[in-house]
């Protein structure tokens, strides 16, 4: 099923943007692994909308009713299961969207596939708003795999054509606690020219895109498959799940394939006993299989399609073209609140390869 992700652990998200609730359910997590309420809703917080300037006004409390699965902040054994009831929504922004699809939203595929029926109310199931219960279970794995001396951070490398400085780049000691609390960035210059560059763009009834980078720090050699259970199409196949993202590289991904092969190539070393490569070009992962470097990725998020301005359309019951207003509350740059998404993402993606491998042992 669409909705369901894992091998191992078996995460199945439910909901629509507009419905009475959205949640999940997480299922084949051991017993007794530990809950932290207050550290969950502060990561949570991260990705809820109405927190600033940059984001939609629909203002979300978030915070999650866990029904089944935890019992006096420990696992249980059963199926985790926990909704996010929908506070906010203002429905009739979209009425008219079933028959005038949004250019670059899912408003027209929705409408070829489902035949009518499907939720056109703040983009329904396709909307970002089910990247929340995502988070749930993103940020549970991130404890537990924190436990484990695991480390998942991102931050934005672009946005608005404005750069920061890559992790990739100092792969041997990445600092992650220098990424910024209030706005993701290394650099606090480019991460105030970023959110210039949103307010105009917000100012001129535009939106602006970006690049995230991740980081995973702590992992053992040894995780993954090689093959179609490689851990970059684990990590892809969560990831291109978050709506809006448009493109995924691992190391030096694209860039890498202008490079020769002894450029590209990290050579080995002896470190501390143990194996290591002097640089990270691989992304610390070969063979689909991760090699005890850092795992690197980047995930490219495309412009938000709901904006302000004009845009030509089509009155799919006249057959014809229609100028569209888009109507509604909706982020001029989703790149910030997309950060914390990534980074659950990529927690439920190696989580479950770690389950993967404990349990053929």
């Amino acid at each position: 099923m669409s909705s369901t992700y894992g091998e191992h652990l078996k995460l199945s998200i439910f909901g629509q943007s507009h419905g009475a609730a959205i949640g999940m359910t997480l299922d084949g997590i051991p017993a007794g692994l530990a809950v932290d309420a207050e550290r969950l809703q502060a990561f949570l917080n991260r990705r809820a909308p109405g927190q600033a300037d940059f984001a939609t006004p629909r203002k979300e409390e978030d915070k999650p009713e866990f029904l089944a699965g935890i019992v006096n902040g420990f696992t249980c054994g059963a199926p985790i299961a926990a909704i996010i009831h929908n506070t906010n929504t203002r429905s009739g922004d979209y009425a008219n969207l079933k028959d005038c699809p949004r250019p670059g939203h899912a408003d027209l595929t929705a409408q070829l596939k489902y035949g009518g029926y499907q939720d056109a109310a703040g983009g329904g199931h396709f909307s970002g708003r089910l990247t929340a219960p995502l988070c749930i279970a993103g940020g549970l794995c991130m404890q537990w795999l924190e436990k484990m001396g695991v480390r998942i951070a991102a931050h934005i490398t672009m946005c608005g054509s404005v750069t920061d400085n890559p992790i990739f780049l100092d792969w041997a000691k990445p600092d992650l606690d220098a990424i910024g609390k209030d706005f993701p960035v290394l650099n606090p210059k480019a991460g105030e020219e970023m959110r210039a560059a949103i307010a105009k763009a917000k100012a001129n009834g535009d939106s602006v895109g970006g690049l995230i980078e991740c980081v995973i720090t702590g992992l053992p050699a040894g995780l993954g498959e090689p093959m179609f259970g490689g851990m970059e199409g684990r990590i892809a196949q969560i990831v291109y799940g978050i709506p809006a993202v448009k493109g995924l590289e691992f190391g030096t991904g694209f860039s890498g394939s202008y490079m020769r092969g002894s450029e590209n190539n990290d050579s080995y070393c002896i470190e501390d006993g143990h194996v290591r490569t002097k640089r990270n070009y691989a992304g610390g992962i070969l063979g689909g299989i991760t090699n005890g470097m850092p795992l690197v990725f980047q995930a490219a998020i495309k412009p938000t399609p709901s904006i302000a301005k004009p845009q030509q359309s089509i009155s799919l019951s006249r057959m014809q073209t229609q100028t569209l207003q888009i109507q509604g509350r909706h982020d001029p740059c989703i790149v910030p609140r997309a950060v914390p998404v990534i980074e659950a993402a990529a927690a439920i993606a190696v989580y479950d390869a770690y389950l993967s491998q404990t349990n053929r042992r």
